[in-house]
C-alpha cells in the first residue's frame, strides 16, 4: 500500500490582544499636556454666550451650558485606545471613563452616544460586538441609554461616548472653584497606569488584573450627592494628567497652592510595589515633563513616588477640594458608596499655582 502522510497538527492560534493594536492604551494616550498647551495656545476663542457656565477657559471637566433658572445641560466626550485584552472589559472602562466627567461636574447623567473606531478586517467582529456590550452595561449601570453615535473604520480600536448630564446651575462643581483653607480627598488609589504598564509587559497577576478593572469599572457615582454640599467648592476626576497634573488644574483655575501629604495618598498595593520594582507607563514623564517646573518635592524623593504622581489614571477618582468642617460629611458620601480608600491627601492655601509635596 503506498504511504499515507498525516497532515502535520494545526499550529495554537495565539489569542487575540487587543493591546498589540495601540501605541498607547487608555488615558494613557492623551496628548501630553505641554504639546496639548502649545497646540491650543493661538487657538482664537470666539464671543461665549453668556449662558455657557463652564468652557475651555479652566481645562475642566466637562462644558456645561444653562437652559433655565434651574437646569443646565453637560456636555463631555472622552474616548481611547485599548487598555486591556478583554473587549468586554475595553468597552466597561472606556464607557465608565466617560462617564466620569459628568459626574465630576456635580452633574446627573441623561444619555450618551456611541465613539466607535475599530479595524474591521483585523479584529473579528464578535470582539466589537463585546467592546459595544461592554459599554451598553455601563451606561444600564448608569441608568441611561445609548441613544445613537458614529462608527468609522480606524488603525487601531478606539472606544468611547458623549455623555450629556443634567445639574442645577447653583450646584456645578468647577475645578476653579476651590478656597483658600479647603482640604482635598481623592476618592480612588492611584496606580492604575502601572497596572496597565504590567498588563502590557504580560507580567500582571490575575488578581492585579482584577483590581485594575474593579477600579476603572466603579462609576463616579457620589459625584451626584457631592454637588448638593455647599461646602464642596470644587471638583475634577484624576485621568490622563495623573493626580499632580489635575491638581495644579485646580491650582491654576483658583488661583490657589496645594499641598498634598504623599503617605496620605492612598495607592493600589501592587501598583505602589510595581513602580518600586521600576515600572514606569511612557505618559508618566511625558506629563512630568510639562508641569514639574509647578511641583515642589522634599529632597531625596524616591523617582517611584513621582511616576504615581503624574501616573495616568483610567477612570480614575474624584478629586475634591472642600471646606475642611466637611471632610466628614465628604467621605461618608463616599464611603456609603464603597469607596473605602478615600482619603484626606492634603489642603490649598493662598500663593502661586503650584503643589508642594510633603
Amino acid at each position: 500500500m503506498p504511504s499515507t502522510t498525516l497532515p502535520s497538527p494545526a499550529a495554537p492560534v495565539a489569542p487575540l490582544r487587543l493591546t498589540s493594536f495601540s501605541h498607547g492604551g487608555g488615558c494613557g494616550c492623551k496628548i501630553a499636556p505641554a504639546v496639548l498647551s502649545r497646540l491650543l495656545a493661538n487657538v482664537n476663542m470666539p464671543l461665549l454666550p453668556p449662558d455657557l457656565l463652564v468652557g475651555t477657559e479652566t481645562s475642566d471637566d466637562a462644558a456645561v451650558y444653562r437652559i433655565n433658572d434651574q437646569q443646565a445641560i453637560i456636555a463631555t466626550t472622552d474616548f481611547f485606545t485599548p487598555i486591556v485584552d478583554d473587549p468586554y472589559d475595553f468597552g466597561r472602562i472606556a464607557a465608565t471613563n466617560a462617564l466620569s466627567d459628568v459626574y465630576a461636574m456635580g452633574g446627573t447623567p441623561l444619555f450618551a452616544l456611541a465613539l466607535v473606531g475599530m479595524p474591521l478586517g483585523k479584529l473579528p467582529e464578535e470582539a466589537i460586538r463585546l467592546i459595544l456590550a461592554g459599554g451598553q452595561d455601563v451606561c444600564k449601570a448608569a441608568g441611561i441609554p445609548i441613544a445613537g453615535g458614529h462608527s468609522i473604520d480606524t488603525l487601531e480600536p478606539i472606544y468611547g461616548l458623549v455623555g450629556i448630564g443634567l445639574v442645577h446651575p447653583d450646584k456645578i462643581k468647577r475645578n476653579s472653584a476651590a478656597r483658600a483653607g479647603d482640604v482635598l480627598i481623592l476618592s480612588k488609589p492611584l496606580g492604575v497606569g502601572m497596572l496597565s504598564a504590567a498588563l502590557k509587559k504580560g507580567v500582571l497577576s490575575t488578581e492585579g488584573y482584577a483590581d485594575m478593572v474593579r477600579w476603572t469599572t466603579k462609576l463616579n457615582t457620589p459625584g451626584i450627592a457631592l454637588s448638593a454640599l455647599p461646602e464642596v467648592h470644587a471638583m475634577t476626576d484624576v485621568t490622563g494628567f495623573g493626580l499632580a497634573g489635575h491638581l495644579l488644574e485646580i491650582c491654576r483655575g483658583s488661583g490657589l497652592s496645594a499641598q498634598v501629604q504623599f503617605d496620605a495618598v492612598p495607592l493600589i498595593p501592587l501598583a505602589a510595589a510595581i513602580a518600586q520594582g521600576g515600572t514606569c507607563t511612557g505618559a508618566s514623564p511625558r506629563n512630568w515633563d510639562g508641569y514639574g517646573s509647578s511641583m515642589v518635592l522634599p529632597e531625596g524623593f524616591a523617582s517611584w513616588k513621582q511616576n504615581l504622581l503624574s501616573d495616568p489614571q483610567t477612570s480614575g477618582g474624584l478629586l475634591i477640594a472642600c471646606a475642611p468642617e466637611a471632610a466628614d460629611a465628604v467621605l461618608q458620601i463616599l464611603r456609603a458608596q464603597d469607596f473605602a480608600d478615600a482619603a484626606v491627601i492634603g489642603s490649598l492655601s493662598a500663593g502661586a499655582a503650584q503643589v508642594t509635596v510633603r
